[in-house]
């Protein structure tokens, strides 16, 4: 039933809209891969990031915004719906997103019902094997990476790289195969060849990359939709930083290595769950990074040499964007906002990647620009990537959908002080069990469960495994567990009520929807 009631309001909402098309905003959507706030308007005093701290200062910065799910798919298409993981049913990056929840109306899909044009390029939704289904009713224009406009006498990227052998060891797979490689063949070549190495460090044209050639081919979507009386949405994915850290040599020659910050804390959180840390397996995959045990300082320090030498790449693509809006006079008009999926461990608790409910893993920049949005503001108010969805709605003049999980950040936006939210809640599976955390703005409480749906009643702790509980104020690099600690009962006895709340809010969502 839900599910009919779902299509039919967002019919009866396209029919009745508040503005004529002509008169909404410009949307520019920018999703930055494994970006945490590594930034310069974050307070990274060794971030430099020019084109992001412009923005920054222009509109408002949430500087406590989590994604729901600290890896690439799930996060996305939590974004892209306005709902958690537990209700999109992707917890993975093999789900299906459409398979499973095939009712689920995306936030290009919604705006375009509403009068946009939309165009989308580079990594967006990363919601499994949907063989471009999800493209195809999001995008009036998307371009596939391998058709970017790369530079001259480059040709594409060797999945990620521009070395000669791989370019060398491509050019020669395509020729004996004569079609299009596919995903699964192009890791496995360089991977059993051991040319995937994590870093890579050429003095090439920005454009050689996906990045830089994804800025160009945005501009010409915006030339192409600015064209029409309907407003754009545009959207487009940066790939970097995520692995393997390949950019421009004169991106890792803006950083000195010997300089580089190295982790403060680089043990597991005392009394916390092992398996609430990661093994770092994707890390691992490269030809460069040992099976097992850690990494030697030189091979950390390289790490984080070409994390912020991505991190200032993909600052540099998107200074591309915003003077291309400024220079085509469609700045002034135009909704702009940037976040990245989620966070990435730097060797901090010993670890590396994201993949955990820390909060490396899942605080993430978030920052709205434009019309209807307040210059200079930052806000700790607790903020979720879901929260997205509603926001450009709510600024662009747009109904919601109903029955989603974000709330409009437009009060927010606008000035005001006081919080939407009393927490932001991410959530991390591990084997049959399930890990909630919630992170107000001093203390996180994370529970394990032992099961992956919201279990009810929570209140009689019949299924947890473990509890963490850290506070920010005390314990920034979260050293130490204080869930046992006798002076943080009552605390945790609160946590406990408002996990419950949402678990069970959660579990009636979820049981409506499949009706």
């Amino acid at each position: 039933m839900l599910k009919t009631i779902y299509k039919t309001l967002s019919l009866v909402v396209a029919a009745t809209m508040s503005a004529t098309a002509a008169d909404k905003p410009n949307i520019l959507f920018i999703c930055v891969d494994d970006l945490k706030p590594t930034l310069g308007s974050y307070g990274d005093k060794y971030a430099i990031t020019p084109n992001i701290d412009k923005l920054a200062a222009q509109g408002v910065v949430f500087t406590n915004a989590h994604a729901n799910q600290a890896v690439c798919g799930p996060s996305r298409c939590s974004v892209f719906s306005s709902l958690r993981p537990d209700r999109t049913k992707v917890h993975d990056l093999k789900t299906d997103f459409l398979a499973v929840s095939p009712w689920v109306i995306t936030l290009p899909e919604h705006l375009k019902k509403h009068g946009y044009s939309t165009a989308g390029s580079g990594k967006l939704f990363h919601g499994g094997k949907s063989d471009g289904a999800l493209e195809k009713r999001a995008w009036d224009l998307t371009t596939a990476t391998d058709s970017l406009p790369y530079a001259e006498g480059f040709s594409p990227p060797a999945l990620h790289y521009q070395g000669p052998a791989q370019q060398e060891l491509f050019k020669n797979l395509r020729e004996k195969n004569k079609q299009t490689l596919r995903y699964g063949q192009m890791v496995k070549a360089l991977k059993s060849n051991q040319l995937n190495p994590s870093t890579e460090c050429l003095d090439i044209p920005d454009a050689a990359y996906a990045d830089g050639a994804l800025a160009l081919e945005t501009l010409k979507y915006i030339d192409t939709l600015s064209k029409n009386e309907a407003p754009f949405f545009v959207a487009v994915g940066f790939k970097k930083p995520h692995l393997p850290f390949a950019a421009p040599k004169k991106y890792w020659d803006m950083y000195k290595r010997e300089e580089v910050p190295m982790p403060k804390y680089t043990k597991a959180p005392g009394g916390a769950p092992a398996y609430a840390l990661s093994s770092w397996g994707e890390l691992r995959n490269y030809a460069d990074i040992p099976a097992e045990g850690d990494l030697a300082e030189t091979k950390q320090r390289e790490l984080v040499h070409g994390y912020y030498a991505c991190t200032s790449y993909t600052d540099a693509q998107i200074g591309v964007l915003l003077d291309g809006l400024q220079a085509r006079g469609l700045k002034k008009n135009t909704i702009i906002v940037l976040w990245g999926d989620h966070g990435w461990h730097l060797g901090d608790h010993g670890i590396w990647c994201k993949h955990t409910n820390y909060e490396q893993a899942t605080r993430t920049p978030l920052i709205f620009s434009g019309p209807g949005v307040t210059s200079g503001h930052r806000t700790d108010s607790p903020t979720e990537l879901i929260d997205i969805f509603p926001t450009l709605c709510g600024l662009a003049g747009v109904e919601m959908i109903a029955n989603t999980d974000g709330i409009d950040l437009s009060p927010i936006l606008q000035g005001q002080e006081k919080d939407l939210r009393d927490v932001a809640i991410s959530s991390y599976p591990r084997w049959k069990g399930m890990g909630y955390t919630m992170r107000d703005k001093r203390y996180r409480y994370t529970v394990w469960v032992d099961n992956k749906e919201p279990m009810i009643p929570f209140a009689t702790l019949r299924d947890v495994m473990d509890e963490e509980l850290y506070d920010y104020d005390t314990d920034p690099l979260e050293t130490k567990n204080l869930a046992k600690a006798p002076s943080q009962a009552e605390r945790m006895e609160t946590f406990r009520k408002r996990m419950d709340q949402h678990l069970r809010e959660q579990a009636r969502k979820i049981a409506a929807q499949s009706n």
